[in-house]
């Protein structure tokens, strides 16, 4: 998704207490830099506007969140998002650190001491050309580079509205050893799907799901 830039969110982010501007220094140690860092620590790819990790956070005040996106300007609403939802609930914004990241060199931030419990994907590119699908965050290259920090029976949580990259990625999962533990072609049919968190609409899925396109969504477990 493209956006205009936004000359205020580099100042923002810096300023903010929650974002991470160095984040290959804290590989290995992403716990110690949240408030209660005993608690399970999840991992969103590709935020965006943050409207996901914000909501999400706030409900599961049980879990630390690491959200990851490559544009300022995408952090910088995060930010922004992020600070609404927590000040209409008047809570402090103690479970959630962004930083700015190319997914594709993950590893370079993360590590097996960071001990991830899930991952959440969601409407990511679907890059349709077959030379640019080893960049989806769902490939099998990407799963191998997960799996080296993911925690055992740790999950991935994706979610789209391309039915390619759904069927392609339920292939990628098991290729790389995942267990499927759940898929729908359907999402808004099913109303618990994922048990442990309701279901938060992202911006895209609200479009989507307004343009009549049906939600794909999978649950994997290495």
């Amino acid at each position: 998704m493209r956006i205009r830039y936004k000359k205020w969110a580099r100042p923002e982010l810096e300023a903010s207490p929650f974002y991470v501007d160095n984040p290959e220094d804290e590989r290995g140690k992403w716990k110690e830099l949240f408030k209660s860092p005993n608690l399970p620590l999840h991992l969103e790819l590709g935020c965006g506007k943050g409207n996901f990790i914000a909501n999400l956070g706030n409900l599961k005040s049980d879990t630390n969140f690491l959200a990851i996106d490559l544009v300022d300007s995408m952090l910088g609403l995060a930010k922004r998002n992020i600070e609404k939802v927590y000040n209409e609930n008047k809570k402090e914004i103690n479970n959630i650190i962004l930083t700015r990241f190319n997914i594709e060199r993950i590893n370079l931030i993360l590590s097996k001491e960071d001990i991830i419990e899930r991952i959440y994907i969601n409407f990511c590119n679907p890059w349709p050309k077959g030379q640019h699908h080893k960049r989806r965050l769902t490939h099998s290259r990407q799963l191998e580079k997960y799996k080296e920090f993911l925690k055992e029976d740790g999950e991935i949580f994706f979610k789209t509205d391309d039915v390619t990259l759904y069927l392609e990625s339920l292939n990628y999962f098991k290729r790389s050893g995942f267990e499927i533990v759940k898929n729908t072609e359907d999402l808004h049919s099913e109303k618990d799907f994922w048990k442990v968190i309701p279901n938060i609409e992202t911006e895209h899925e609200k479009m989507f799901s307004s343009e009549g396109i049906k939600i794909k969504a999978i649950i994997a477990k290495i």
